[in-house]
């Protein structure tokens, strides 16, 4: 009974061993493999899961998110697959690596005369010499060959058992050695410790946007942490001695032992605007034995300090600060409120008792766009600095504003130019304000407040309906103050929606037949009544109208009345105008310790030497066999041989070393 079990037992580990260890289970986990990383190389990961939901959509992104596609080489089954990979390959070595070594020392000197002949590559060689002559010169020839021997002597016969390149067969182990060795090495880098407290729950992803001082203490990761790839921006002048490390939905904060500085940071653009480099100076800091070390880092340049390497990896901006002038655009009041704001720092403030919250978001100072010059050729032209901020209501809604500082010119004119879009889905779309003569926008807003003046508005309706009397002679009293009702009404509109809440007006009060017609009478009417607010201000500055208004007045006007129609769609009660910056840089940097990379590129080296031994040294045995021939007067020498691959080569080599043996004896081979 207890043989039974034992047998049983071992056949069991036997049926294990198997399927660990055969070559169906290894090509499937390969290709698993292989699959699970293209997709983490397609896919960016440990991405904002923002990003992703923009990009996927809330269905697919929940569908990734449960397989873990954001984070695939920390995911339980990709762990499961690469622990069956080491498996896999490490039984395949415990079982034939011995077979393997054993293979290489043994010479195979039992070869039979029968055999040899039945082989595909032999010949035969009548000798007439004496047999210790024969050995002697069967000697040298295979050392000549480059091959290395046995000689076994029998009674009737000498047999020489040779091989050259045995150790072929250290390809196979080398191969998979370094195969277990690379995955080592990449999971001591990807950090098995990690994972495994993630999933424990000692450490927990934060999947708040802190400031790394307000990370709770399960967030944070101390200096002993023996392998991550973080990162940290740091603007001009400051320092830091922690990183950041991105993990699904959150990040963790890694301590670090040392302090990183950033003295200075230089960028250098194309004449298109790409940067073509960027550098930073660093100064490390270590407190726990006093050494400074400073040192210029780039792409590809990276800093080393005691395992710790320090790439060059993006740039951003630093905290810009920033002077504004904030222009209303909801009152007839022109009274800028000047604010002073950094980067990634907000603001809250009340326009009509209701309050809105300025985030400042970036800085640009350089905006180098295509442009097509007055020849027909494209050129690049640099539109100055520009800034990117949203504005968020009471209710938590925010829109996204891009301004920028310098007017830019469209079609031989300037207009200060300002974005918005209603989320990072869309594109911006703009609002062009004509810059005036004196090169800003100061008639443009003067204009806007007149449309809201009731006093204004109440000149400009008078001067309106007393034009169009002189022309109609024969209204009635009711027909004018119709009319005059109507100049309000319209005014009144436009100036708090613009032309789309004209158009919605005469949508909701005139008979559809009629719609387009007073459309257009009314659109005459509002260019008269706003035209008229805009000779008052002409005056106002003392332009000088006897002549009538000049053409570039005149076109000031029609695209001020444009962008006044539009700022309804542009929705912010005020315009944020850029008045003076102060730029800082903040350099992006990786910071990855990694002692598994010497592992890893042992491994690599191994991988190389192996597949190099497998595909560029064959594995040929060469035998010999010395005996008497049948008339017993001579010998007859029986030269056969064989290669692990390639034997359509090696056939050509054969009848070479043929040929060489013949020409040892002094005859000709037998063909």
């Amino acid at each position: 009974m207890n043989e039974q079990v034992k047998n049983r037992r071992y056949s069991i580990g036997q049926i294990m061993l198997e399927f660990l260890g055969s070559m169906n289970l290894a090509i499937t986990v390969l290709v698993a493999i292989a699959i699970a990383s293209v997709i983490g190389t397609i896919l960016r990961q440990n991405q904002d899961y923002t990003d992703y939901i923009i990009k996927f959509g809330p269905f697919w992104h929940d569908m990734f998110e449960y397989i873990g596609l954001y984070d695939v080489y920390s995911v339980w089954w990709f762990m499961a697959l690469i622990a069956f990979l080491i498996t896999s390959t490490s039984v395949c070595i415990y079982r034939n690596g011995p077979n393997m070594f054993r293979d290489m020392r043994n010479y195979r000197t039992h070869a039979k005369r029968n055999s040899l002949l039945a082989f595909h590559n032999t010949s035969t060689l009548q000798l007439d010499e004496d047999r210790e002559q024969i050995v002697n010169k069967v000697g040298n020839q295979l050392v000549d060959e480059g091959f290395k021997f046995r000689v076994k002597e029998e009674g009737d016969h000498t047999l020489f058992a040779a091989m050259h390149g045995g150790i072929n067969r250290l390809g196979y182990i080398f191969t998979h050695v370094a195969i277990v060795v690379i995955v080592i090495g990449a999971m001591i880098d990807k950090n098995i410790w990690l994972s495994l407290s993630i999933a424990s729950g000692d450490v927990v992803i934060e999947t708040q946007p802190l400031a790394a001082s307000k990370f709770p203490e399960e967030s944070i990761l101390s200096t002993d942490n023996p392998a991550f790839r973080g990162s940290v921006s740091i603007p001009e002048g400051q320092s830091a001695n922690i990183a950041f490390i991105n993990i699904r939905d959150g990040s963790l904060v890694q301590e670090l032992p040392f302090n990183i500085q950033l003295a200075d940071f230089r960028i250098e653009h194309y004449k298109t605007g790409q940067p073509k480099s960027f550098e930073s100076d660093l100064v490390i800091r270590d407190d726990n034995n006093g050494e400074v070390v400073k040192q210029t880092i780039a792409v590809n340049y990276p800093l080393i300090y005691n395992g710790y390497t320090i790439y060059q990896a993006s740039f951003s901006d630093g905290g810009t600060k920033m002077k504004f002038k904030a222009w209303p655009l909801k009152t007839s009041k022109i009274e800028a409120l000047d604010i002073n704001l950094e980067v990634f720092d907000n603001i809250t403030i009340d326009v009509d008792k209701e309050p809105f919250k300025i985030e400042l978001n970036d800085f640009r100072k350089f905006n180098i766009n295509p442009v097509v010059d007055k020849d027909g050729k494209e050129d690049f032209k640099n539109f100055g600095p520009n800034f990117t901020y949203k504005l968020r209501d009471a209710r938590g809604q925010a829109r996204e504003y891009q301004n920028y500082m310098s007017p830019i010119e469209q079609e031989g004119s300037f207009y200060f130019v300002s974005g918005v879009r209603n989320s990072v889905a869309e594109e911006f779309r703009y609002l062009y304000m004509p810059m005036d003569s004196n090169g800003s926008m100061e008639r443009f807003l003067r204009l806007h407040a007149a449309v809201l003046d009731a006093d204004r508005v109440k000149v400009a309706v008078e001067r309106t309906v007393s034009d169009w009397k002189e022309t109609n002679a024969t209204a009635d009293e009711k027909l004018i103050a119709g009319i005059t009702k109507s100049a309000y009404k319209l005014l009144g509109l436009f100036g708090q929606g613009g032309i789309g809440a004209i158009s919605d007006h005469v949508k909701k009060t005139v008979n559809p037949e009629q719609q387009t017609t007073v459309y257009r009478v009314y659109i005459e009417i509002l260019r008269s009544l706003v035209g008229n607010l805009y000779v008052q201000l002409l005056a106002d500055e003392g332009v000088n109208l006897d002549d009538g208004i000049s053409d570039a007045d005149s076109k000031f006007f029609d695209d001020a009345l444009t962008s006044l129609s539009d700022l309804d769609i542009y929705g912010a009660p005020f315009y944020l105008q850029l008045i003076e910056f102060e730029q800082i840089q903040a350099s992006g940097l990786q910071i990855a310790k990694s002692p598994g990379k010497d592992i890893f590129y042992f491994g690599s080296v191994m991988l190389i030497i192996g597949i190099f031994m497998m595909f560029y040294i064959h594995n040929r045995r060469c035998w010999v066999w010395i005996g008497k021939d049948k008339s017993e007067q001579g010998y007859e020498v029986i030269v056969a041989g064989t290669s692990n691959r390639n034997e359509r080569e090696f056939a050509i080599n054969f009848a070479h070393m043929r040929d060489r043996f013949a020409a040892r004896f002094g005859i000709e081979s037998e063909k």
